[in-house]
């Protein structure tokens, strides 16, 4: 009886439960210089609206996904953040004409900040210059150009930057990681961040605005300059508050006094009147004079523009090879290994592999006939060759209880380096008759590259430390292996080619907060060309003067002699 009166009970509940609705996510809003109108994101395209509400006008509509729309100073432009070129670049709007204008060519994401006061700069959050993932802040010309850094910490992220209304001063967050994780719900230390501003054209010293246990976010300017705008969850649900430069922590004021919810992405107008916010996924306005802060009430209405710029990324391909000869490309896709022409439109790739496990690391030999790749199919990670000539496969190596990675052909073709068990660097002979090891250590995912008359190998590996360091050894083990590099870094050398005349080396090198740069090792030794020497060499291997002959004298007369004897000339 309980559980049937419990059916009953629960039958007469989901009658009489209210429909579910679905409603649109809104977000990401600004407002126009005059406060007219809000520019807003939802469903990763750029919508329009009145200030004050009602069906709202679609802008900018892509398959890729816009974000941070800001409007100029003067209200004639609109810039914004899209992923339609890769990561995310920054585009502007010409209102008047309808020009979209791709602002910068990173291959990381950049973030839209805000407007310089007179419209000629765009501030921006980027990683691109930072291989640690923390961020920076940048300005780039609003009609396109070189990004300049602003910002740059090596050791702590600096992002949501915000110019001062006279230009002067940028005010933004720092510590923390916030920036990346600022849709995340609820209080976290490692969302905890502070908020600071600093001179923009000289070297004024920093200055922190806000220091506390929370986590602080988008900062913006009061119009006359004197105080800051930001949102925090001090309290425990996210709230806008004021905040006045130089006063203490303690005198900071509330805006909102919101009890639970969201509060994200607010922006404030240019004359400091009002702030509009992103809210349980609607829109809100705030007054900042009297505090008062009411949703705006949205309806989406619009059609599909045309696209601009089309980025196309293909599906699940990686470890791209182009042949020796050019002719060729070898990928993988889906964990199988496909091979096709080079050239364009030329058809379907031809499979190779079809193998439960996975194949990854493909080589082309030098004759551009044969691959080489990994494969785990027998439970450990060997290497097998494939003759697409002949279409076989042969497997060359079997190890018993450890992975092999890093196959290498030889600049001939006949023998592999490789490395077993990220232990050993061994060189196996096609013909199969010789698999020696010939040089030990750390070897993670290391680099591998042939001097180009095949007689030794540069590779890299991890030692004192955990610095990445290069190394060279003759590839029959006739001799030990060389230290090449001595960098105190930790990142060297993901990448090593030898040139071909076989005089130096190329590879990678970087440190942890830094990008990467190219580093040349000459390997034939260069006499250097002091000073001391080359005085020196002016006194060695002196010839001797010419003699000269005596000067003519203008006073003595010509000494003929013609006609005369020995006896009269004397």
């Amino acid at each position: 009886m309980r559980s049937l009166a419990a059916s009953l009970l629960f039958a007469a509940a989901a009658i009489h439960a209210p429909a579910v609705q679905s409603l649109p996510s809104l977000g990401e809003p600004a407002l126009s210089p005059d406060r007219s109108e809000i520019a807003f994101v939802s469903g990763g395209d750029i919508w329009t609206v009145a200030a004050k509400g009602g069906a709202a006008r679609l802008l900018v509509s892509h398959p890729a996904t816009e974000s941070r729309p800001l409007y100029s100073p003067d209200g004639t432009r609109l810039a914004f953040t899209s992923t339609r070129t890769g990561n995310g670049d920054i585009y502007v709007l010409t209102f008047s004409t309808g020009e979209l204008t791709r602002i910068t060519y990173s291959d990381s994401l950049d973030l839209l900040d805000g407007w310089s006061p007179d419209g000629k700069w765009l501030y921006f959050t980027s990683t691109a210059n930072d291989i640690a993932n923390t961020s920076d802040i940048f300005r780039v010309s609003s009609a396109g150009g070189t990004p300049l850094e602003v910002l740059r910490d090596r050791y702590y992220s600096e992002f949501r930057g915000a110019p001062s209304p006279d230009g002067t001063h940028i005010a933004f967050v720092t510590r923390g990681i916030s920036s990346n994780q600022w849709w995340r719900h609820g209080h976290s230390h490692l969302d905890e961040s502070e908020i600071w501003i600093k001179g923009i054209a000289d070297n004024t010293p920093y200055q922190r605005v806000v220091e506390e246990d929370a986590k602080q976010g988008w900062p913006m300017w009061s119009a006359d300059g004197q105080s800051i705008f930001y949102m925090s969850d001090r309290s425990g649900t996210e709230n806008i508050y004021r905040q006045r430069i130089g006063a203490p922590n303690s005198e900071a004021k509330a805006v909102t006094n919101f009890k639970d919810g969201r509060l994200l992405w607010p922006s404030v107008s240019y004359d400091g009147r009002e702030i509009v916010f992103e809210r349980n996924f609607s829109i809100w306005k705030l007054d900042t004079q009297s505090a008062s802060a009411a949703q705006v009430p949205i309806t989406l209405r619009g059609s599909v523009s045309s696209p601009q710029v089309d980025h196309i990324q293909t599906t699940q391909f990686n470890d791209l090879a182009l042949s020796p000869d050019g002719k060729k490309v070898a990928l993988i896709s889906h964990g199988e290994v496909f091979a096709a022409s080079s050239a364009p439109e030329s058809g379907r790739a031809t499979r190779i592999t079809r193998t439960p496990a996975p194949e990854t690391s493909i080589e082309w030999s030098p004759d551009s006939k044969r691959l080489l790749y990994l494969s785990a199919r027998n439970g450990h990670t060997q290497i097998f060759e494939y003759d697409l000539t002949g279409s076989k496969e042969q497997q060359l190596t079997d190890p018993a209880t450890q992975d092999d990675d890093s196959p290498r052909f030889s600049p001939d073709g006949k023998r592999v380096a490789y490395v077993r068990g990220e232990r050993e660097l061994h060189v196996l002979t096609l013909d199969g008759k010789k698999d020696i090891s010939i040089a030990s250590g750390f070897l993670p995912s290391p680099a591998i590259t042939w001097a180009p008359d095949g007689k030794f190998i540069a590779y890299t590996s991890v030692g004192a430390k955990s610095f990445r360091n290069v190394s060279i050894v003759a590839s029959d083990g006739s001799s030990p292996s060389e230290p090449a590099s001595f960098l105190a870094n930790g990142e060297t050398a993901s990448l090593i080619s030898w040139s071909q005349d076989g005089r130096y080396l190329l590879f990678d090198t970087s440190q942890r907060s830094e990008q990467s740069q190219i580093a040349r090792l000459d390997l034939v030794p260069h006499l250097p060309k002091f000073r001391e020497d080359q005085f020196r060499e002016l006194f060695r291997n002196r010839e001797p003067n010419p003699e000269r002959s005596p000067a003519p004298n203008p006073d003595k007369p010509a000494d003929t002699n013609e006609g005369s004897s020995p006896a009269s000339a004397s």
